[in-house]
């Protein structure tokens, strides 16, 4: 399969906006994603049974999601404000959900649910980033005539930026609204083949994608917020009407 994949983005010529082919790309991500899980899997059951390495584990993951969403939005040095987004949408979900009780201060539960929520606000992220920049950069002009109006500079992207930016919630919208008619997600099939039945692991699928929600949302609008204000752009300053 990976092998048709590769194949197919190398014969559609899919690449991004600077001619970078994907078909070397999906080669080495399926690779990595071998390499990665396999390790992980060696060493899933030692780490979750002590709490150091267990919070070192989940530290790990949240600096590659800010590293990997960084790094996709800007090639310059703001990429490090990918944190921000990243951890304000998951730090507070994952905290409700241990309060709650809805998951178990155990790392066998907290270490996939946190992972499916840092998943979710990097992929949130990295799509409102590149939209939002992305549209100011094509939309420079209107920008500009925003701030000869009289609009601050933050206001006068936020206006070009915000309704590209909020396309980055469709997938995870679309994942719930067709969950149990077009997929069954990997939360509940999990906890099926785990032994559990069909009630309870609707149940936790329900919290994952509600949390999940509530974390691409405000992800989404703490990147848009960077964007209007200049702090995540693709500029060698941080000036520039289009936040670039």
């Amino acid at each position: 399969m990976l092998a048709v994949a590769v194949t197919v983005a190398a014969l559609a010529r899919l690449a991004d906006g600077k001619e970078r082919g994907y078909a070397r790309a999906i080669a080495l991500a399926g690779l990595r994603a071998a390499v990665q899980l396999a390790a992980v899997s060696a060493l899933i059951g030692w780490v979750v049974r002590a709490a150091p390495l267990l919070l070192a584990f989940l530290a790990l993951m949240f600096a590659v999601a800010v590293r990997t969403a960084g790094r996709r939005v800007t090639d310059n040095r703001t990429w490090w404000w990918a944190a921000l987004p990243i951890a304000a949408g998951v730090v507070p979900a994952v905290l409700t959900l241990l309060l709650t009780g809805l998951v178990p201060v155990s790392g066998i539960a907290l270490v996939p649910v946190t992972g499916i929520l840092i998943g979710g606000a990097l992929t949130a992220t990295v799509l409102a980033g590149r939209r939002a920049l992305d549209e100011l950069r094509l939309r420079h002009g209107e920008v500009e005539a925003g701030m000869a109006l009289g609009l601050l500079p933050r206001e006068a992207r936020l206006e070009i930026a915000r309704p590209a930016a909020s396309d980055a919630l469709l997938p995870g919208l679309d994942q719930t609204r067709t969950v149990g008619l077009v997929t069954l997600p990997g939360a509940f099939v999990g906890m099926l083949l785990g032994g559990a039945s069909p009630v309870q692991a609707g149940v936790v699928q329900l919290f994952v994608l509600v949390a999940l929600m509530t974390v691409q949302a405000v992800a989404v609008a703490v990147a848009l917020e960077l964007v209007a204000r200049g702090l995540l752009n693709r500029s060698l300053t941080l000036g520039g009407a289009e936040g670039e």
